[in-house]
């Protein structure tokens, strides 16, 4: 049966929906010996697709990790300049997985890998909503009025946020920790909000997201994600 070349990458593991259509727009796709584009569609039983010239083979069996990625390493499986990336923590996994979403290179926390293209498509659709708890520890006393702005939304060059959740944990000197859950992705959100109410990010720590808890998980620890913690995952596809 035919279908996008996305979404054949996807479940085939290659890629998220999203970084396969990048494959696509780059010019790395070709089906058939035909370079792909991105309304292209191709049969997986019968025609021959391949990636960077590597021919796709038969979809492997699903992985679903969670990994607490340190702070000072980049979520990505290379990087040119050479830093760690979280590839640097799969060392065992038999299959290749991609990380969902992103975690700036100085933020630590839970960091969902898998190579179920459709399941990672899901979660970081904006239209599903899908919670992420973060712990900040941020620059200054943050009072009421400031975390009533935060809740309501504030104007960033890339638009207004929505709504978050915005909870004081504690005070540690002149520095405040609080809770924010967000229901988008946008590029180092959490950072560019505080700082939009004259308040640095000191640290930054994602613990949750839409039920699964890092928990006592230590960073630089991957572990495989239980049964239901899956099938929690795949309600949202």
């Amino acid at each position: 049966m035919e279908q996008r070349i996305q979404k054949i990458l996807a479940m085939a593991g290659i890629a998220s929906r999203r970084k396969a259509e990048e494959f696509i727009i780059e010019g790395r796709v070709t089906v058939n010996g035909e370079t792909a584009a991105l309304g292209t569609k191709a049969d997986p039983s019968k025609d021959h697709i391949k990636v960077d010239g590597k021919l796709i083979t038969r979809a492997e069996p699903k992985v679903y990790l969670m990994l607490n990625k340190p702070a000072g390493v980049v979520t990505s499986l290379s990087d040119p300049e050479g830093r760690p990336t979280v590839k640097d923590f799969l060392k065992g996994i038999k299959y290749r997985v991609f990380p969902v979403g992103r975690l700036d290179y100085d933020s630590e926390g839970l960091l969902l890998m898998t190579n179920d293209g459709d399941l990672a498509h899901s979660v970081l659709h904006p239209s599903k909503k899908i919670p992420k708890i973060y712990l900040v520890k941020a620059q200054g006393i943050i009072d009421e009025a400031v975390m009533e702005k935060l809740r309501r939304g504030v104007r960033l060059e890339d638009g207004l946020t929505a709504p978050a959740k915005v909870k004081r944990i504690r005070q540690t000197g002149n520095n405040t920790w609080v809770e924010m859950i967000i229901y988008e992705g946008k590029k180092r959100q959490i950072r560019r909000m505080l700082e939009s109410v004259c308040h640095s990010v000191i640290k930054l720590r994602r613990i949750g997201v839409d039920g699964l808890k890092l928990g006592d998980l230590k960073p630089g620890d991957i572990r495989r994600l239980t049964i239901e913690e899956i099938k929690r995952l795949k309600e949202l596809t």
